[in-house]
């Protein structure tokens, strides 16, 4: 009977794996949710905060490693690198929580993902402009084109160029991470920057992430040249802070959903129209055929934009107006009214721009954008043991304010003439406070002689581990483990899902996993009300229909495979029932998402046999 032959099994996705996939860890989401990085590999230990390729125990030692492995640290403080570190082998996991004490920081040089299936959690990297010799124009942390990475729970912060690039990337997901202070004019060699990122990708997600105090590209949507036709990037959930100059733009071509963002404008944020920017959106125009990007030459992409939320607490006058417009009404006011105004665009254009639906955003639990606010600036970035630059962030966000701004003798300056050479500083109307020049800006005035602008981070004693597989003895012997089998950290016989190591490693932070999450909802793309309604399925045997009821008027019903394509979508046209033809669906499973008019939405799980 055709009953049989459809199950529908009413599960919240927030807790379905589907096609026994497991992800990285609990907690990770999004697009690069199921990377496995080091999974089963083998253990190395960092013991030393020296750099150095030759000497075991440095973290460029481990790196260097043959893959699949795990790194974890026996040790906290900062490591200065003498030259920029890449992560050049795959198939790894860096555990920045297994650090005993206040966690690692990496300093002085960029860091750089440089391969396929990479888990990096709770590690901080602040860059800063001390040898800008060997790393002119650089990100504190960044990867380009590369598949399967995962960033998590990492505080990144005082680049010369971006301070988190994150694009042509396949799928790959940045969450809970806080990215503060790029350096606007620290000697690179472009002239001024302070950039927060670009971000784009093929399958891309970026959720739950802090982004404050930087002078523009926040962020950036980039295509790259490898993913520019096949851009889908998932957008929720972050919090930026204090945007300068252009705040976010771009997105040429792109697919993208901006869904229960909070902008909170600060000192540094232009008045005017800008105060209430979602995003500048742009397209690239007047290619050559020779230019790489000319395959999206004079395309605007388009957009979901849902429950974004301008923040009016640091405005007043008309600019309180900017913020409440962007709020009530996101297209127009926080999308449209930030077109450059060079381009002449036609009503029909507008609405071309516009997506209805959402695009597959890889399942994120998703808060309210007033409620995500809350939940960052509690547990964003290297948040097991905060430390103060990233408290002193948290607190500048929650109150508007900025402590520190740039100390360049160049600002106040247009143009310059040194030695022959005309340089535009750019920077007439500068400082502003919260965009700084250099690390060394944020010096208190009562500093003693030996300060550093990292942040102390103070060592706690390793735990014992006489099996050296990474799982403490007295964790061990607490689960029922042998401390002296080095080969059980591999094995997974506390959980199904994931090794033993694994599951000890995500207990150190389990408790931010659970709480981070707590209100949110799986498998939904807006919180319009605040709880997504949901919906009732009934197969009927003769017509081999399944009839959709909602508990709203439904705007539209879409139905996805696993990968997150797109299979079949119907308008509903504001009626409570409809019903969905599926002769033409092979046996698999399936997700079905109804779109309500209140902008709600709801996805359950079904099975065709």
């Amino acid at each position: 009977m055709y009953m049989k032959h459809l199950l529908l099994l009413l599960i919240s996705l927030s807790f379905t794996w589907v096609n026994g996939q497991t992800p990285a860890f609990p907690g990770a989401e999004g697009h690069g949710r199921y990377v496995t990085g080091g999974r089963g590999g083998e253990v190395y230990h960092v013991t030393s905060l020296n750099d150095n390729m030759s000497e075991q125990g440095t973290l460029r030692w481990a790196l260097n490693q043959p893959s699949p492995k795990t790194i974890l640290f026996k040790v906290s403080g900062t490591i200065l690198l003498s030259s920029p570190l890449k992560i050049n082998k795959g198939n790894v996991t860096i555990a920045g929580q297994s650090a005993p004490g206040d966690g690692i920081c990496i300093g002085n040089h960029p860091v750089s993902v440089n391969a396929n299936n990479v888990i990096v959690r709770y590690l901080r990297f602040r860059m800063g402009d001390g040898d800008l010799a060997n790393a002119d124009g650089s990100d504190a942390f960044g990867s380009r084109d590369y598949s399967d990475v995962i960033i998590d729970h990492c505080s990144i912060s005082w680049s010369t160029d971006e301070c988190a690039s994150f694009y042509g990337m396949t799928n790959f997901t940045m969450q809970w991470c806080l990215i503060s202070e790029s350096l606007r004019l620290s000697g690179h060699s472009k002239g001024p920057h302070g950039y927060g990122g670009i971000w784009g990708g093929k399958n891309a997600t970026f959720h739950h992430n802090l982004m404050a105090h930087h002078d523009s590209r926040t962020p950036r949507f980039g295509p790259a040249v490898s993913t520019q036709t096949e851009e889908n990037v998932d957008y929720r959930n972050n919090v930026i802070y204090n945007w300068g100059g252009n705040g976010a733009y771009g997105g040429e071509a792109m697919n993208i959903n901006i869904v229960n963002n909070f902008y909170k404008p600060g000192p540094a944020t232009p008045n005017g129209a800008k105060r209430g920017r979602i995003l500048a959106y742009d397209k690239k125009i007047d290619l050559s055929a020779g230019d790489g990007f000319y395959p999206i030459n004079n395309q605007w992409g388009k957009l979901y934009v849902s429950g974004n939320v301008v923040d009016n607490s640091t405005s007043s006058g008309s600019d309180i107006t900017h913020c409440n417009n962007a709020t009530n009404n996101n297209w127009p006011y926080g999308i449209y009214n930030q077109i450059h105004s060079r381009y002449s665009i036609s009503a029909a254009e507008k609405e071309q721009m516009k997506r209805a639906i959402p695009y597959e955003k890889g399942w994120v639990t998703t808060h309210s954008a007033i409620n995500a606010y809350e939940k960052v600036l509690e547990h964003a970035g290297a948040s097991l043991a905060r430390d103060d630059h990233d408290s002193r962030i948290i607190e500048e966000t929650r109150t508007g304010t900025a402590q520190f701004k740039g100390l360049s003798e160049h600002n106040g300056k247009s143009t310059e003439t040194v030695d022959g050479v005309t340089i535009n500083w750019k920077s007439v109307g500068y400082p502003h406070w919260g965009i700084i020049d250099s690390h060394y800006d944020i010096r208190p005035a009562d500093a003693p002689v030996d300060w550093t602008p990292w942040p102390i981070l103070n060592s706690a004693e390793a735990r014992d581990d006489s099996d050296k597989d990474g799982m403490p003895d007295a964790w061990e012997l607490a689960k029922g483990l042998d401390p002296n089998d080095p080969l059980d950290g591999k094995q997974a016989t506390l959980d199904a899902e994931y090794t033993n190591l694994e599951m000890y490693l995500n207990s150190l932070v389990a408790t931010i996993t659970s709480d981070q999450y707590e209100g949110g909802v799986g498998g939904t793309t807006s919180l319009a009300p605040q709880t997504a309604a949901k919906i009732s399925m009934h197969p009927n045997p003769a017509t081999k229909q399944l009839t959709i009821a909602g508990h709203a008027p439904m705007r539209s019903i879409t139905i996805y495979n696993q990968s997150g394509i797109d299979c079949q979508s119907q308008a509903a046209n504001g009626q409570t029932t409809s019903a969905l033809e599926l002769t033409k669906l092979s046996p698999g499973i399936y997700f079905i998402r109804v779109n309500y008019e209140n902008g709600a939405t709801h996805t359950e799980k079904i099975i065709k046999r």
